[in-house]
């Protein structure tokens, strides 16, 4: 069984809610993001500050987003969607998609372009009709 940081990540995760910084995101953005320590088939973040890239999907408000977290392992199927983001294939996991506090946010990556964005939109589209 994999080993799990869920103290480590609690200690951030309070950090992260008491967070005054309010970054301005639009869609099609992609930034590291705290992800956490989560529990079973859940995405993970990595490192001591629990990232993984995400796309920001959706834009709800300046407080929160709908995000599709991103990983670099090859993945197929109907629950992920690929594309190019900085001369590397990405995945989206489009399964995993969530809304999200722009708290979790730390530093933006840039942005896709607009097909990409479209690619995910429809992969999620197909998934949750």
């Amino acid at each position: 069984m994999e080993e799990k940081h869920f103290e480590e990540w609690i200690v951030l995760k309070e950090k992260l809610h008491f967070n005054a910084k309010i970054p301005k995101i639009l869609e099609g953005e992609v930034w590291w993001c705290s992800f956490g320590e989560n529990v079973g088939v859940e995405i993970n973040g990595k490192s001591t500050r629990f990232t993984r890239p995400v796309l920001i999907m959706r834009k709800l408000s300046k407080f929160g987003f709908m995000g599709i977290p991103l990983t670099s392992q090859e993945k197929s199927g109907s629950w992920y969607a690929e594309f190019e983001f900085l001369g590397k294939k990405e995945f989206a996991a489009v399964c995993q998609a969530r809304v999200m506090s722009v708290s979790r946010l730390h530093s933006k990556l840039g942005r896709v372009p607009e097909s990409d964005l479209e690619i995910v939109k429809k992969a999620f589209h197909e998934l949750y009709k």
